[in-house]
């Protein structure tokens, strides 16, 4: 028997059964007994037991009708509740059950076996109270991992993203950027995402994006100019044929990076963004664009919103080799391009959102 002595509210209209009753359990259990099904819920008001005994042959109200309104009390309902009845038939005993009773005794009470079912029924009670006390403690343990977990993400993301920002950087000095193209490319594909997720253009092939590793991905279009001589990347003047197929090579050159850090960090869908927007942003949509010479929707939609970002920005920036054009002349062009150079649906999104790409280029410099 359990040491700490738990609460039994015993209900009997019977004088004698509540007298032989609470003489049989006094000495493990503290026994409240009740004369009447009112008399319990009175009871009920001052003091929650960890079990009842109700008989159900009462005047008034009998325990078919208590535990009815026992069950549908929220305080209250949680009770287990134990049949006493002199009745011994299955009918009785399965209506008491199906009414949400937990156990059923017939009378006159034997001690010994009124003992073995109160206690086996605190002892389930007790391991449910454990089992749920051991689920709360695991929720609440599994979220603080969760938290630990995610805030270490949010490290790990953090380096990342100082690594590619230095990456970035690198590459803007090396080129001789005079602004901030890869902060204002990656603005530009934020706009042109955005639109398209409004007029529900490539939502097919958009729905399952990380729109955060598209925007990471998109400052890596152009790190394979690091693989590009100084000569070439500083001259001041129009490239040769030959100098013009070097510089080609700063796609596949990139590629190569990114393919080697997938290596060595494993299968990884910003990589995989980043290699597809690296490889294919000089691809056109009429298939004369480099390094494959891929055609319409065979140019995958990142190299294909990237394509528009980039000549945008050379447009209106100023370069050693060449002059800024203003941004309604780089719109025309742009939108020239529709079909031939860029994808269709894609300049009539550019077309909304032109005004957003000027505003991107004012204020990112």
């Amino acid at each position: 028997m359990n040491n700490i002595r738990k609460t039994i509210v015993l209900v009997d209209d019977n004088v004698a059964n509540l007298t032989t009753g609470r003489n049989m359990l006094k000495t493990f259990y503290q026994v409240i007994p009740v004369a009447s099904a009112d008399d319990m819920f009175e009871t009920l008001k001052e003091v929650i037991p960890d079990l009842i005994l109700l008989d159900i042959e009462m005047p008034e109200m009998n325990g078919y009708e208590a535990i009815k309104i026992l069950k549908e009390d929220e305080k209250l309902k949680g009770i287990p509740v134990i049949f006493l009845t002199a009745k011994d038939d299955s009918e009785s005993e399965l209506e008491g059950l199906d009414l949400g009773a937990v156990d059923y005794v017939t009378k006159p009470f034997s001690a010994p076996l009124l003992l073995k079912r109160i206690e086996k029924e605190l002892l389930f009670v007790k391991h449910k109270k454990e089992l749920l006390e051991t689920q709360t403690y695991l929720k609440t343990h599994l979220a603080d991992l969760e938290a630990e977990v995610k805030k270490e993400a949010e490290t790990i993301l953090q380096l990342h993203s100082a690594v590619l920002d230095t990456v970035v950087d690198l590459v803007e000095v090396r080129d001789n950027y005079t602004g901030g193209h890869i902060v204002r490319t990656k603005g530009y594909i934020k706009i042109l995402l955005d639109e398209m997720q409004d007029k529900g253009i490539y939502v097919d092939e958009t729905s399952e994006w990380d729109i955060s590793s598209i925007l990471a991905a998109a400052k890596l279009h152009d790190v394979g100019k690091i693989a590009v001589s100084d000569a070439i990347l500083g001259k001041p003047g129009k490239l040769t044929e030959d100098e013009y197929e070097t510089m080609k090579t700063h796609v596949t050159a990139g590629v190569d990076a990114i393919e080697r850090i997938i290596k060595k960090t494993g299968e990884d869908s910003f990589y995989n963004h980043a290699i597809r927007m690296t490889g294919t942003h000089h691809e056109k949509w009429n298939g004369t664009g480099y390094p494959i010479g891929l055609r319409g929707n065979n140019i995958p939609l990142e190299g294909r919103l990237m394509a528009i970002a980039d000549v945008y920005d050379a447009l209106i920036s100023a370069r050693h080799y060449k002059p800024a054009i203003s941004h309604a002349d780089a719109c025309k062009i742009i939108e020239e391009g529709s079909g031939t150079h860029f994808d269709p649906a894609l300049i009539e999104v550019f077309k909304s959102v032109q005004d957003k790409f000027e505003h991107i280029a004012a204020t990112e410099k």
